[in-house]
């Protein structure tokens, strides 16, 4: 949902990133495309679905008048059958290059077109990858990137676009069953959709959709500490204790001490440098039911707790042990990965804002537009929690440390750090209370984005027939993925209650007299 906190980009692209909440952006799992051939029902040879097309979308939906700009969609007609239904997803806030996979049955899309005989389209979202009204990213051109311009894109698409599939000029919402499919942000946009303009879209999946936007979203990492290895969750907790009573008691010389610890000597922001620490915590978006102990959060957790082949105990080996292995693991591990070449004040700090990376206005940025909508709508600053609650993170990084960061990105936008309107957001999106018929939504109980779902903890939703809530063992849009199902028996449980749901209520369409 968003930034998902890191692009999610791996090795040294991520040097371009000096700002945490960019590096927990939410986004989807990436996939391979397929090699095999796209065959049609009838055997005819279909277009490679990396094949791109292009839909003339309004600019400005409030304002038509000023045109179009050519929105990119790929798709996928391999089981289509005339009457099947639609499927329509953004992959969100990236370039929806290399997300063609979504079209194809190795993600949930595809197996409900394959079990409903349906086509799956993917749509590149508005200011992302190469659909853009505009030839620049400035803050002006920005304004029309909303998320209720992003609703009525996918609407005006659903009910004015030709596909290019034999009869694709005859299946608008009107004559064929449309389904919307998201995940994360596009999860939520999926239900905000749904609740603004009722009657489009037939049914819904929302994967991992963080429906409610919030402000002070330290909820992030309760996810994270709940299911992370416990003397990992321990000495991760020392050593934020420690930087945290430094912090107050206005120890300059001890946290000196500390950042050189762990290479940052150089870093001279105390807040850039407690940021520079949730890096670690960030790489467990990254995480699926497939991935096993070599990836990189594992490999760091295994850096703090395992000496001389012996793991601690739940309660880890100590602050001491601590502040030496996750400072050995930043020296000659991480830093390289995160910063390569560059300084550390470069790369992790958030002060100098002459860089580049917040005065470049060329379009395919995602973040530089993810951080737009976050900077107005939705929040999801990942800060430290509130005293008395257990804390892997500092709480030295408050969201006025992000905020701050929206004047750095759009000084023109804003005079001052700005509060995202995430009470008008959740009031006309209806965030949490949504209760819409036909909206199938899919979390996983070891998603970091959790709390901003309807699965998050105390909310207690009801799972009901018209609009069914499952939860699995997964991450961050786990259920997305065929092969997750394979490998984790209660992704699978997800999938299958989304496949026979959508048989039922796709039963039920009928089209317009």
């Amino acid at each position: 949902m968003m930034w998902v906190a890191l692009l999610i980009l791996s090795g040294l692209a991520r040097a371009a990133i000096p700002n945490a909440m960019l590096r927990g952006m939410q986004s989807l799992p990436k996939l391979s495309v397929p090699e095999r051939s796209i065959i049609s029902p009838n055997g005819t040879a279909l277009p490679s679905i990396t094949t791109v097309y292009y839909f003339d979308q309004l600019i400005d939906h409030n304002n038509p008048g000023l045109g179009t700009f050519q929105q990119r969609y790929w798709m996928n007609w391999e089981f289509y059958e005339p009457g099947g239904p639609i499927i329509l997803m953004t992959p969100g806030e990236v370039n929806a290059d290399g997300y063609e996979g979504y079209t194809t049955n190795d993600t949930i899309n595809g197996l409900i077109a394959q079990q409903q005989n349906g086509a799956a389209i993917l749509i590149e979202h508005r200011f992302f990858g190469y659909s853009n009204p505009y030839d620049n990213l400035t803050s002006e051109s920005l304004a029309l990137l909303t998320i209720q311009q992003a609703i009525d894109d996918l609407v005006y698409f659903a009910t004015t676009a030709d596909l290019p599939m034999p009869g694709g000029d005859a299946v608008k919402p009107d004559q064929a069953p449309w389904i919307l499919i998201g995940g994360s942000y596009s999860g939520a946009l999926t239900s905000w959709t749904m609740v603004n303009k009722p009657g489009i879209f037939w049914a819904g999946y929302a994967s991992s959709a963080v429906v409610e936007a919030i402000t002070d979203y330290y909820a992030y990492f309760t996810p994270i500490r709940e299911y992370m290895p416990q003397n990992c969750s321990s000495d991760v907790q020392a050593v934020i204790a420690y930087l945290d009573g430094m912090f107050a008691a206005n120890d300059t010389a001890g946290i000196q001490t500390l950042k050189e610890a762990f290479g940052l000597g150089d870093l001279v922001h105390v807040d850039d440098f407690a940021s520079a620490l949730q890096y670690n915590l960030f790489d467990w978006q990254s995480l699926q039911p497939d991935v096993g102990p070599g990836s990189m959060f594992f490999e760091f957790c295994d850096a703090l707790e395992v000496k001389d082949g012996v793991s601690a105990g739940p309660q880890g080996w100590g602050l001491d042990n601590a502040i030496y292995s996750w400072g050995n693991f930043w020296n000659t591990t991480y830093y390289n990965y995160v910063c390569g070449y560059e300084d550390a004040e470069t790369c992790l700090g958030t002060y100098n804002t002459s860089q580049s990376y917040w005065t470049n206005v060329t379009v395919d940025n995602p973040s530089r537009s993810w951080f737009w909508i976050v900077c107005n709508q939705v929040g999801w600053y990942q800060a430290g929690p509130p005293e008395g609650q257990p804390a892997i993170v500092s709480r030295i990084h408050q969201p006025i440390y992000d905020e701050r960061d929206c004047v750095n990105m759009f000084p023109d936008a804003f005079a001052y750090p700005p509060q995202p309107t995430v009470a008008e957001t959740n009031m006309m999106y209806a965030g949490w209370n949504v209760n819409i018929s036909r909206l199938f939504f899919a979390n996983g109980l070891r998603d970091p984005w959790r709390e901003a779902t309807v699965s998050a903890d105390g909310l207690n939703k009801p799972n009901t027939p018209s609009m069914p809530i499952f939860e699995g063992d997964g991450f961050h849009c786990s259920d997305l993925i065929t092969e997750n199902g394979v490998v984790d028996l209660t992704v699978a449980a997800v999938q299958v209650a989304a496949l026979s749901y959508m048989h039922d209520w796709l039963a039920e369409w009928k089209p317009n007299a």
